[in-house]
């Protein structure tokens, strides 16, 4: 049996165990094998075993059943968070000895597994401070130095990689990192306009909204930075804070890649740590000078040793 792509799975193929003989492969080279059996009176096939081929490209590579953003419920917090290995996995399964498993089944234990390594390395890090070292030490380009692609073989974008593909040696030395509290998450709750009664029962203890100084969505220490601008909302400003866990005396410099159809700023744009886990205040100003739909860009926190990088995600609104 060859098994061919629809359309929309474009080049994405899984190393599935079927029960007969049988191949998967893209859209593409199922249209040519389709027109090679129509131009054949008497087609014929083969398959040739040659064994495990390393330094495939592109790799790693989106594949279209991986789960997409924006988030819905939440447009100001970019979704996804980070990508990890997913597609043809050699995993341990009940009743065998091995089976090849595809899906964020896969993905979940990889990445839960770099951060309890990373907790073990670091055990008085937070949640969220190991969530920032995963997220800004993550790759945008694949093996060969090119942009990560999606199932179609083009440039991934951040609904589909995020801050990119995991890199766990790198995490696990991130130099600075966005660290949260349970309480900021309860002001970012308070400030999606949840009752008190639905955020205490998340938070499992009593909340009142009213007592609460809420937070707006953007300005959650959130390792990634995703506003909206159009309409009467041509400006925006956004707050972050950084966490020195690199170097006693560091300094890092601001580097911005403005998404298309925004200026953008940083405020300030040097940051200068003389001591371990000091917090520094920045803020990025965007402003709208054209744009339409929706474009992407990054913030860089740069060292003589370290590289702190954020994705950013503007959507644009009539």
């Amino acid at each position: 049996m060859i098994l061919a792509n629809q359309a929309t799975d474009g080049y994405s193929t899984l190393a599935d165990a079927h029960v007969l003989p049988a191949s998967h492969v893209g859209f593409a080279a199922g249209d040519q094998i389709k027109a090679y059996i129509n131009s054949s009176s008497n087609p014929t096939s083969a398959f040739l075993f040659k064994g495990t081929i390393l330094g495939t490209s592109p790799a790693p590579a989106i594949t279209s059943f991986s789960s997409r953003g924006p988030s819905l419920a939440s447009p100001g917090i970019l979704k996804p968070d980070i990508t990890g290995p997913g597609v043809s996995v050699l995993a341990a399964w009940p009743g065998t000895t091995f089976n090849i498993i595809s899906g964020t089944s896969m993905s979940t234990p990889h990445l839960s597994g770099i951060a309890a390594l990373i907790k073990s390395a670091r055990p008085d890090w937070s949640p969220a401070a190991i969530k920032s070292a995963i997220m800004t030490t993550a790759s945008v380009v694949d093996h060969s130095g090119k942009p990560i692609v999606n199932e179609q073989l083009l440039p991934a974008d951040l609904f589909a990689i995020g801050a990119g593909h995991v890199n766990p040696v790198k995490a696990s030395n991130p130099g600075l990192v966005y660290d949260l509290s349970a309480d900021d998450y309860i002001a970012y709750l308070c400030g999606l306009g949840y009752a008190s009664k639905q955020v205490s029962v998340i938070a499992r203890r009593t909340i009142d909204c009213s007592a609460v100084s809420s937070i707006p969505e953007k300005d959650l220490n959130y390792p990634s930075i995703s506003v909206t601008l159009g309409g009467n909302t041509t400006y925006a400003m956004v707050e972050r804070r950084v966490k020195n866990v690199g170097n006693a005396g560091s300094t890092y410099w601001a580097e911005v890649g403005a998404p298309y159809g925004t200026y953008a700023r940083v405020h300030p744009p040097v940051l200068r740590f003389n001591y371990v886990n000091q917090e520094k205040r920045f803020f990025v100003v965007f402003k709208m000078v054209g744009g339409g739909g929706g474009s992407q860009g990054y913030l860089k926190w740069v060292s003589v040793n370290h590289e702190v990088r954020s994705p950013i995600s503007i959507t644009y609104k009539h």
